[in-house]
């Protein structure tokens, strides 16, 4: 029986993949600071320690600080000692295992054209940045790095809760005029995981099938219509609410980051992974099928 050892497997994306870990048969250790859904817990605080990687065969690096915070050097510096620091420690006590390195597509600027993994990497905010780092310490390592986007599926904490939250009047507004994006439903994250091992250490961009138009998407995800305010209103929101934000030290509603999100068409190419034989499986209709039932 092959044992796995999944990182950040309390969190979004680590638990959905130390589930389907098991659910191959895989025997599963959880490292984190709290429990995963299956298997074996290990405590590990990645800013801290060494994990405990004793009788893993192989590992999944999936334990990262995420989210939008207010800029700033506080926040630069939380990102860096998980997702820097943390991922040096992992390296360290690796000691040749095979990797697989879940990154993002965060470590990516917008791009007209669809993204490919020999784009220079760079990083908008602390958590692009820092991630970006991390990513080529794995890389150097030899490790298979997969960089999703914008990942949803069940007990999604980010994607869908936060464009609900922008409901407003029966209605929700969008800035400027409808771009494509592309998304990765959390299931297909997971099949690249338990995939990856058997790939050539590279990055690989993982997405689902296709990319999807902005405000189709966010209207059926939100079961109202879209509505389009000007984009220079829209960062002039965004720059009051960083400022606002870098005060409060509070995340902001609408960020600088945030707003590029949805204005700058981002579209990752997944041939890479596809030459792999990996076929993302599952879609953002899927998901909004079993939302709703």
């Amino acid at each position: 029986m092959t044992t796995i050892a999944v990182t950040g497997a309390s969190g979004f994306c680590g638990s959905a993949v130390a589930r389907a870990a098991a659910a191959s048969g895989a025997r599963v250790i959880c490292l984190g600071r709290r429990p995963g859904p299956v298997g074996e817990h290990r405590f590990w605080d990645a800013t801290r320690t060494l994990p405990d990687l004793s009788g893993a065969d192989l590992v999944l690096h999936l334990a990262a600080a995420v989210g939008d915070p207010p800029p700033g050097r506080a926040a630069a510096a939380a990102f860096h000692a998980v997702n820097v620091d943390g991922t040096a420690r992992l390296l360290h006590a690796v000691a040749g295992r095979p990797l697989v390195w879940v990154s993002s597509a965060s470590v990516y600027s917008p791009s007209p054209r669809p993204i490919r993994e020999d784009q220079p990497l760079g990083g908008l905010t602390a958590y692009g940045a820092s991630k970006a780092a991390g990513d080529r310490l794995a890389s150097a390592a030899g490790a298979v790095i997969l960089r999703p986007r914008a990942v949803y599926g069940p007990g999604d904490p980010h994607l869908l809760p936060r464009l609900r939250r922008a409901v407003r009047g029966g209605r929700v507004l969008m800035p400027g005029p409808d771009i494509r994006l592309s998304l990765t439903a959390v299931e297909n994250l997971a099949d690249a995981c338990l995939a990856a091992p058997g790939w050539p250490p590279a990055a690989y961009n993982i997405t689902d099938a296709e990319p999807y138009p902005r405000d189709a998407t966010v209207a059926a995800a939100c079961g109202v219509p879209v509505r389009h305010v000007p984009l220079s209103l829209a960062q002039a929101v965004a720059g009051v609410g960083t400022a606002v934000a870098r005060l409060t030290r509070r995340e902001p509603v609408l960020s600088r980051y945030a707003l590029e999100q949805l204005t700058a068409p981002v579209v990752l190419d997944i041939s890479r992974a596809r030459a792999q034989g990996w076929r993302p499986a599952r879609s953002f209709a899927d998901y909004l099928a079993t939302v709703r039932t």
